[in-house]
C-alpha cells in the first residue's frame, strides 16, 4: 500500500509548483508567512483536488474578460506549455500561502515585475497591461471565488460564513500587493463584483481557443488521464450557469452528478496519498502535527 501512495503522491506533486522546486516550505522553522496556519486561507488552499477544480473554473471563467484573455494570449505559451503554466500558478498560490514571508515577498515582487513587461493592445483595438489595477482584481475574483466554491462543494460544505468572508479579507492581501484596488473582501461584495462585471465578459474565438486547449491538454501519464478528465469536467460544472452559457459548456443533471460522484470518490484516495504536499511542510516548519 505504501507504494501505491508513494506513486499517487509522486504523481500530483508532479501537477504542483512543489515540481519547480525554488522554495523550501520547512524552514526556517516558526516562521508563519503571510498568514500563518490558524488562517482561514491555509484552511481553504490546503486540498489539492479542490484547488485544482477551482483553478480550472478560474482559468475559463478569466478567459471571458478580453483584455485578461489578451495578455494571456500575446505573452504565454499556454497553448504548448499548459502544464508548466499550472505549475507556476500553482508555486505563486502555494507559496504565498503556506510558505516563509521572504518567499512570500519573493513570488509577489517577481510576478509584479513579469506584469510590468505585459501590455499591448487587443484584437478591438484597447489598450491591455498586465499591471492595470482593475485587471488584476478581476483575475483575483475568478480565482478565490472559484477556490472557495470548489472547496465548499467537495471538501467542507459547513464552512461558516463569517470564515468564507475572512478568507476573502486575507486573501485581498495578496491582490492589493499586486496592485489591484476595490478588491472585494466579503461574499456579498465578491457577488455584487461579479454581477457588476458581467456586462464587460464575452466569449470570443479566444475564449473558444482556450477550452479547445483544455479539452484536448495531453496527460502527463496514463495514470493521470482519467483523473485530468474528471478534473476538467469539474471545473466545468463549477461555472456560474451564465458562464457555463456563454462558454457553450453546458452540463445536463445526471453529468453533473455523476462528476460530483467521481470526484468525491477519488478526492479520499488523493487525500490519503498526498503527505508532503506544501501545506504538509508547512505544518512541519510550524512544529504541528500531520492532518
Amino acid at each position: 500500500m505504501d507504494l501505491i501512495r508513494r506513486r499517487i503522491e509522486s504523481q500530483v506533486i508532479g501537477l504542483t509548483g512543489l515540481a519547480l522546486g525554488q522554495i523550501d516550505f520547512e524552514t526556517p522553522k516558526g516562521d508563519p508567512g503571510l498568514f500563518g496556519p490558524d488562517s482561514a486561507c491555509w484552511r481553504v488552499h490546503g486540498d489539492f483536488t479542490s484547488m485544482l477544480i477551482g483553478g480550472i473554473s478560474a482559468l475559463l471563467l478569466q478567459a471571458l474578460h478580453p483584455l485578461a484573455l489578451a495578455g494571456v494570449w500575446d505573452h504565454s505559451n499556454f497553448r504548448q506549455d499548459l502544464l508548466g503554466r499550472l505549475r507556476r500558478t500553482g508555486q505563486f498560490i502555494s507559496g504565498t500561502t503556506y510558505g516563509t514571508r521572504r518567499d512570500a515577498d519573493w513570488l509577489i515582487d517577481k510576478v509584479r515585475t513579469i506584469h510590468l513587461q505585459v501590455a499591448g493592445h487587443a484584437p478591438d483595438g484597447r489598450p491591455y497591461a498586465a499591471s492595470d489595477p482593475d485587471l488584476l482584481t478581476w483575475v483575483h475574483v475568478a480565482e478565490v471565488s472559484s477556490f472557495l466554491k470548489a472547496h465548499l462543494r467537495y471538501l467542507n460544505p459547513q464552512l461558516p460564513g463569517e470564515e468564507q468572508d475572512r478568507y476573502y479579507a486575507e486573501i485581498a492581501l495578496v491582490a492589493e500587493r499586486l496592485g489591484a484596488r476595490d478588491v472585494p473582501r466579503s461574499r456579498q461584495a465578491v457577488a455584487e463584483y461579479l454581477d457588476a462585471m458581467r456586462p464587460q465578459l464575452r466569449c470570443d474565438e479566444r475564449s473558444q481557443e482556450i477550452v479547445r486547449v483544455l479539452l484536448a491538454a495531453p496527460a502527463p501519464s496514463a495514470l493521470a488521464k482519467p483523473f485530468g478528465w474528471l478534473m476538467l469536467r469539474a471545473g466545468i460544472e463549477l461555472l456560474p450557469d451564465w458562464a457555463s452559457t456563454l462558454l457553450e459548456l453546458q452540463q445536463s443533471p445526471w453529468q453533473r452528478r455523476l462528476i460530483h460522484h467521481g470526484v468525491n470518490q477519488i478526492a479520499p484516495i488523493l487525500r490519503w496519498a498526498v503527505r508532503n504536499g506544501a501545506v504538509h511542510r508547512a505544518r512541519r516548519r510550524m512544529g504541528l502535527p500531520a492532518r
